[in-house]
C-alpha cells in the first residue's frame, strides 16, 4: 500500500503506525520503501491517526473495528482487514468468531449488483456505491480473483452457482510475515501444500455474498487454496455447471457475457480465446486476466483468473477504491503494466 500511495499524485503519506515494531524506522522492515525509509513508526492509536484526510487500517482481523469507530465521520478510512466485509453476523461469527464490527461499502468496483426492475433484472456495479464513501472496507485477495471470474457467468444465467469448486495456487505473501515453521524456505521451497481444506477459509462466506449480488439464489462452494513457492500472485480456478437450458452454450456466447460485464473496465480484461492467464502477467499491475472454457464431457464452465494477491488482491484494489470515492481518475496511482521477467 505504501508502495502504490507514494507514487500516488494527489497522496502525501502522513503518520506511519506500527504495534511490536513502533518506535522504529520503516526501512529496518520495508527497506524497498526508500523515500519512506527514515520515517519512524507511531504506535497505533487513534491520537496519531486523527487529523489525515485519508486513514489505511492493515491490522488483525477483529482489531479495525475499535479504532475506526472513534475516528471522524468524514475521514475516509480503507480498512484492508477482515472486520467490515461481510453484510451477514451470522457468517462472520461462524468464520471469525468474534462480534461482528459492521459492514461498510466493498472495495471491488467490478462487482455486478443485480437489481430486480419491472423490466426484469437489471445491473449496476459497487462502484456507484463507493462514490462519496467514506468507509470502505477492501474484499479478501481470494475473494477478488474467484469473484472476477465467475460473476458475469452467473449474472447472465449461464452458471450454476449451487456446485461451485474453486482451487487456487497462492503466493507465499498472502500468509503474511510471522515466524512459523511451515512457511520457511526450507519447508517451502520446491514444495506446494493446501492449507484451510474442508470449507473452513474464512473468505467462502465473502464470495457466496458477492455471487448473491450477481444474482444467485443460492451459492455452494468448495474452495481450497495451496500454497506454491512463488512469492506473490495467485491463479485461480474456478467451475460451476452450466445453469438448467444452456447446456449447449457456445463459447462465443459464454464469452459476450464476458465481455459485456467488463467493457470499458481498465483492470479487468477477458484475454483472448486460446490466452491463459499466468501470475506473472500481472507481477506489480491491478489487473485481473481472466480466461473461460466450457468442459462439454463434464457440463462445466473453467474460469481462470490470475491477480497480484497484495495489489488487485489488496492495496491495488484499496487504491482504486479511494480514488473513486474521493471523485478521482479510478486509474490514478495503478498500472496496468506487470513486471517482467
Amino acid at each position: 500500500m505504501l508502495r502504490l500511495l507514494s507514487g500516488h499524485p494527489e497522496v502525501q503519506v502522513g503518520a506511519l503506525t506500527a504495534h511490536s515494531n513502533a518506535g522504529s524506522v520503516l526501512g529496518l522492515h520495508q527497506p524497498h520503501l526508500r523515500s519512506l525509509a527514515d520515517r519512524v513508526l507511531l504506535p497505533t492509536s487513534v491520537e496519531h491517526l486523527v487529523g489525515h484526510d485519508v486513514v489505511v487500517l492493515a491490522l488483525p482481523h477483529g482489531a479495525s473495528g475499535e479504532i475506526a469507530a472513534q475516528l471522524p465521520d468524514d475521514v475516509l478510512v480503507l480498512d484492508l482487514g477482515a472486520d467490515h466485509r461481510l453484510s451477514s453476523a451470522a457468517d462472520w461469527t461462524a468464520f471469525y468468531g468474534s462480534e461482528h464490527a459492521g459492514t461498510w461499502p466493498y472495495g471491488l468496483p467490478e462487482l455486478l449488483i443485480a437489481e430486480q426492475t419491472g423490466a426484469g433484472v437489471e445491473y449496476t456495479k459497487q462502484r456507484e456505491v463507493l462514490a462519496g464513501a467514506r468507509r470502505i472496507a477492501v474484499p479478501g485477495c481470494n475473494v477478488t480473483a474467484v469473484t472476477l471470474g465467475l460473476q458475469p457467468g452467473v449474472a447472465a444465467g449461464l452458471l450454476d452457482p449451487v456446485d461451485v469448486v474453486a482451487v487456487l495456487a497462492n503466493g507465499y505473501s498472502g500468509a503474511g510475515k510471522s515466524l512459523k515453521t511451515h512457511l520457511l524456505a526450507s519447508e517451502a521451497l520446491g514444495s506446494a501444500q493446501p492449507y484451510a481444506v474442508g470449507g473452513s477459509h474464512r473468505h467462502i462466506p465473502e464470495i457466496a455474498q458477492n455471487l448473491r449480488s450477481a444474482g444467485a439464489a443460492e451459492v455452494t462452494i468448495s474452495f481450497t487454496p495451496t500454497l506454491v513457492p512463488m512469492s506473490r500472485g495467485i491463479l485461480a480456478t474456478a467451475t460451476a455447471r452450466l445453469a438448467p437450458g444452456h447446456q449447449d452454450l457456445s463459447v462465443d456466447a459464454l464469452r459476450q457475457a464476458y465481455e459485456q460485464a467488463y467493457a470499458g473496465e481498465p483492470f479487468v480484461q477477458l484475454l483472448p480465446e486460446g490466452q491463459w492467464p499466468t501470475t506473472a502477467m500481472t507481477l506489480g499491475a491491478n489487473t485481473a486476466l481472466v480466461q473461460v472454457a466450457i468442459d462439454r464431457a463434464a457440463g462445466r464452465v473453467v474460469t481462470v483468473t490470475a491477480i497480484d494477491n497484495l495489489v488487485k488482491g489488496t492495496a491495488g484494489g484499496a487504491v482504486q477504491s479511494m480514488n473513486i470515492a474521493l471523485g478521482l481518475p479510478q486509474t490514478l496511482g495503478l498500472t496496468t503494466e506487470g513486471v517482467a521477467p
